[in-house]
């Protein structure tokens, strides 16, 4: 039991870590999203695989399929470009590391987060680097 409510609040901690980098940058699905995201595949995982016995490759097609209505929702057209492409996927992926903590992988779980962090950030990093080039040449 005290191992559920580690995979609870690790999954709301790290489905956090992902959504404080969308808030900050002022996306739609911020904070709360990711981590409601990442608690919500974490815990249908928990019971799927722990209660019901469901086969783990059904289970993952059920919370994608219902990921992709709410990334959906985040995507919008506007003009001739569209908008929110990024942080459907940061959704899919926050999805899968619920996914990954409800059946106990912490390690993969939070290496995944670190990696979609550094992938998000990288979009400030660059900007940097371009105003340096700028400033310099």
């Amino acid at each position: 039991m005290s191992e559920t409510f580690l995979s609870l609040i690790l999954a709301v901690l790290l489905g956090g870590v992902i959504g404080i980098e969308r808030e900050i940058t002022h996306k739609p699905a911020g904070l709360r999203t990711h981590m409601l995201v990442c608690l919500g595949s974490c815990l249908f995982t928990i019971i799927s695989v722990h209660e019901f016995n469901v086969d783990p490759a059904r289970l993952a097609a059920g919370i994608v399929t219902g990921i992709g209505f709410i990334g959906a929702g985040a995507i919008i057209a506007e003009r001739e470009r569209v908008v929110g492409i990024t942080t459907a996927a940061s959704l899919w992926v926050t999805a899968a590391i619920g996914l990954t903590m409800g059946v106990g992988n912490y390690l993969l779980a939070s290496l995944a987060t670190l990696l979609v962090f550094i992938i998000l950030s990288s979009r400030l990093i660059f900007r940097k680097l371009r105003m340096r080039a700028k400033n310099t040449g």
